[in-house]
């Protein structure tokens, strides 16, 4: 089974936010609807890819978050996502016993932004102009997303692309 980061978003959006344990048996329990195989290797990639392009962010819970008392991180849709679902996904909430999570949407966007400014960091510190750019998108995308303010970021990457 292979699924886009959009896909991923929609599985994870039906739920508001899953673990990555979740999201993995949640793309399990699909591919069986959907017949197809499991390669395990494959979902934590999409997973991953998913989460440096910014379709799916990381939420670390607080410890006061009384639906999150364990604190794990979790998965939840991000502001570079287009949430689609994949066939059979509107199945998964009726197929896996997981609780829908909300998060709070400050917290997250301020843990976003955070990770925005400490990768654009990296990305000026290595010269990298093709993340640079793909930051500098994210940057738009997150502002469009949440309530923040990316002028700073955008000011640290734009040196480092071309001029035309």
């Amino acid at each position: 089974m292979t699924a886009t980061g959009d896909e991923l978003a929609g599985v994870v959006d039906l739920f508001g936010a899953l673990t990555r344990e979740e999201l993995s048996q949640a793309l399990t329990e699909l591919a069986f609807k959907q017949g197809a195989a499991v390669d395990d290797a494959a979902v934590t990639d999409a997973i991953e890819t998913a989460i440096t392009e910014y379709v799916l962010v990381e939420y670390a819970p607080t410890s006061s978050d009384a639906s999150d008392a364990d604190s794990e991180s979790l998965l939840t849709v991000g502001p570079a996502a287009f949430p689609t679902l994949p066939p059979n996904a509107e199945d998964l909430p009726h197929i896996l016993d997981y609780e829908t999570r909300s998060v709070d949407r400050d917290r997250l966007a301020e843990q976003v932004q955070t990770r925005l400014e400490a990768e654009a960091d990296e990305a000026v510190a290595a010269d990298d102009a093709d993340r640079a750019a793909a930051l500098l998108d994210v940057s738009y995308d997150l502002e469009a997303w949440a309530a923040v303010e990316t002028d700073a970021i955008r000011a640290s990457l734009t040196p480092l692309l071309p001029q035309d």
